[in-house]
């Protein structure tokens, strides 16, 4: 195996890491959003964790890269409708419920002890 060729196999085998690395962390927040109770939650996401621990010692990167894009295209697949979203976070239900003030609207924020009041 030539260097080039090795640096290629080592970047294409991180780059599937990070993609299953990803996959499965979205797969475990979606897994929340479908749980109703916390031992539910615990129960779906150690079944999860053991989907993705079978396959761990698989070592061909054309075979990862389909599993890969299956487990996408499942994830996609079964993906929550109405996800949990944080309510202080974009979209959520508290999200800009305090816009700032349109520009040309002074805020006083030390009204009542006004500097030239004390001559």
């Amino acid at each position: 195996m030539s260097l080039t060729s090795t640096a290629g196999y080592v970047a294409r085998r991180a780059a599937q890491r990070e993609r299953v690395r990803i996959l499965y962390r979205r797969a475990l927040k979606d897994t929340l959003n479908w749980a109703v109770h916390r031992h539910l939650f615990y129960q779906d996401a150690s079944e999860l964790r053991e989907r993705f621990e079978v396959h761990k010692h698989v070592q061909d990167p054309d075979t990862i890269d389909r599993m890969i894009e299956d487990g996408e295209a499942q994830y996609n697949k079964w993906r929550h409708p109405d996800p949990y979203i944080v309510p202080w976070a974009p979209g959520g239900s508290k999200f800009t419920r305090n816009p700032t003030p349109p520009s040309g609207i002074e805020i006083v924020y030390n009204f009542g002890r006004e500097d030239h009041l004390e001559n």
